[in-house]
């Protein structure tokens, strides 16, 4: 049988169906991935340190001036558009079958898309909050020089450092966020794993929850957890929800 037919008769017959999507997503809607090759090469050629090392909190702390650097310029995409995986889902949820989206994303492109149930594991680059007086402070602003000191964003009512809203490496992820996951997850009479190589942890390990009818992975390379799916479709995660 043709893979996305099946895949469509899957849906068809499921009624809670939870997707989770990693940086293959994304991509589609030309955000890079900064763990792929180029990402890779092109932190070590501008800063000379891995994406790794610039994105941890410790790095944060230490170089506030090069992480902002790095961050504005690698990691926001305000013209990135919804791609036809993040519309299908939207779809979905609005006829009632999608019941979540849990996201390894933080481009907030679910939610551009119309998706309401989005469980974002590595947090926002949309949020972004004072880290001495807790105000809020939207993605425009912490990419206007003007509000900033020094290449660091600075709070207009205190004058603190903004911190965006995404879980560095050494960070812990959301208490709330993960239970909330796990809670769809074990519900779920279908799981859709897309976009992702399920290598990142702890986020990966979220699949060990799933106990329902059919997993269902989509993804351009081959995953550790292929042999334990009942579909495999190794192609655009855009071109297989485009129906």
């Amino acid at each position: 049988m043709d893979l996305n037919l099946e895949l469509k008769e899957i849906i068809d017959r499921s009624s809670r169906i939870v997707f989770f999507g990693g940086a293959g997503v994304s991509t589609e809607s030309n955000i890079p991935d900064f763990r792929s090759e180029q990402g890779l090469y092109n932190a070590k050629q501008q800063f000379g340190l891995s994406p790794e090392e610039m994105l941890s909190h410790s790095f944060f702390m230490r170089h506030m001036k090069t992480f902002f650097e790095y961050y504005r310029k690698n990691l926001i995409y305000p013209d990135a558009m919804p791609n036809k995986a993040h519309l299908a889902l939207a779809r979905l949820e609005e006829q009632g079958k999608l019941k979540a989206i849990v996201t390894q994303n933080i481009d907030g492109l679910h939610q551009k898309a119309g998706s309401k149930t989005v469980f974002e594991l590595h947090g926002s680059v949309n949020r972004n909050y004072c880290m001495d007086c807790g105000k809020f402070f939207d993605t425009a602003y912490i990419m206007d020089d003007t509000n900033c000191r020094d290449g660091i964003p600075r709070c207009d009512a205190c004058g603190g450092v903004i911190k965006p809203d995404v879980v560095l490496y050494e960070e812990v992820l959301d208490e709330d966020c993960i239970t909330g996951a796990v809670t769809a997850i074990q519900r779920a009479d279908t799981l859709i794993v897309g976009g992702t190589s399920l290598v990142v942890y702890p986020a990966a390990g979220l699949i060990r929850y799933f106990s329902g009818n059919n997993l269902v992975l989509i993804n351009k390379q081959p995953t550790p957890y292929d042999s334990r799916a009942d579909l495999v479709i190794n192609d655009s995660i855009g071109k297989v929800l485009e129906f």
